[in-house]
């Protein structure tokens, strides 16, 4: 009985170390966004907005997926830089 509480208590220390860790936010360029995991300095030019991960989208905002690597969307189309 004491191996299940102890594998249950561990089990519970790393999914909540693995929240903690987690961070996440929204760029959003007009009413495309997008999450990120890492928060670019993004170019001037691009007007990406960063919002923080507790940001909720209205229904007006198109959610895309995140491209590998630095970019951004304009539109539909990914931008790297």
């Amino acid at each position: 009985m004491s191996k299940y509480l102890f594998a249950t208590a561990a089990g519970a220390i790393l999914l909540v170390s693995s929240a903690v860790n987690a961070s996440a936010a929204y760029a959003c360029n007009g009413n495309v966004c997008w999450v990120v995991k890492e928060k670019y300095t993004y170019p001037a030019e691009s007007k990406v907005i960063v919002r923080e991960d507790s940001w909720k989208p209205s229904a007006d905002i198109t959610i895309r997926e995140e491209r590998p690597g630095r970019g951004y969307y304009v539109g539909s189309e990914w931008r790297t830089w």
